[in-house]
């Protein structure tokens, strides 16, 4: 998709978004849009004790992804690439795993008013991992707040993701299964991946790798 202005990573936590976010931004010579995970005061405590911090620290995210995603909008996106390392909309796949009926409802509406007022992407791709996979990569990185996280966590929120992108046609989406692929270390994977975005046309593409 070589017209493509705004390209959107997604996937679960330890995917290799970032990583990928990056690297892409340079292919297109263009700029990397980062989520501010680590500045969330609520995320140490959510993982510790999900219950009672979801709301919390959902709604910052939603509003800290709101802001990133109006100010996007404001600087003329279109006149040069931008990846950015989430999808605005993912946001609803967080609060409707760990939210309950009622935080659910307000929830809603605040998302509702500011969705309608924040850029699309021209493509998505959403990037898959096997569990233990992410587990591992969670691992490796060795971030405090993380060390908390269950596996029947990570579990559920792959599930969460497969049922929100099986269903997802917003935009192009390319899906990309990355349990044995290494972005980082692989030069012939992130080439091989660049030829496959400036391939797509529209709808829904799967990125098998050549081994």
């Amino acid at each position: 998709m070589e017209k493509a202005r705004y390209i959107a990573l997604e996937g679960p936590i330890g995917v290799g978004k970032t990583s990928l976010t990056e690297f892409l931004a340079k292919e297109f010579n263009g700029r990397a849009l980062l989520e501010d995970v680590d500045n969330n005061p609520f995320l140490g405590s959510f993982y510790k004790d999900r219950k009672n911090y979801a709301f919390q620290t959902q709604l910052f995210f939603l509003l800290s992804r709101y802001k990133q995603q109006k100010d996007l909008g404001q600087q003329e996106l279109f006149n040069s690439t931008v990846v950015a390392d989430y999808l605005f909309a993912k946001d609803k796949i967080f609060a409707y795993l760990n939210l309950d009926e009622n935080e659910l409802s307000l929830y809603e509406q605040i998302y509702r008013l500011l969705n309608a007022r924040i850029p699309k992407p021209d493509l998505v791709i959403y990037l898959q991992a096997r569990a233990e996979v992410l587990i591992e990569r969670i691992k490796k990185r060795n971030k405090d707040y993380e060390m908390a996280i269950e596996v029947d966590y990570i579990e559920k929120l792959v599930d969460a993701y497969n049922r929100y992108f099986f269903y997802y046609t917003d935009t192009p989406l390319l899906v990309v299964n990355t349990s044995d692929i290494d972005f980082v270390q692989s030069p012939d994977d992130l080439s091989n991946m660049v030829s496959e975005i400036r391939s797509i046309k529209g709808g829904v593409q799967h990125y098998i790798p050549v081994r």
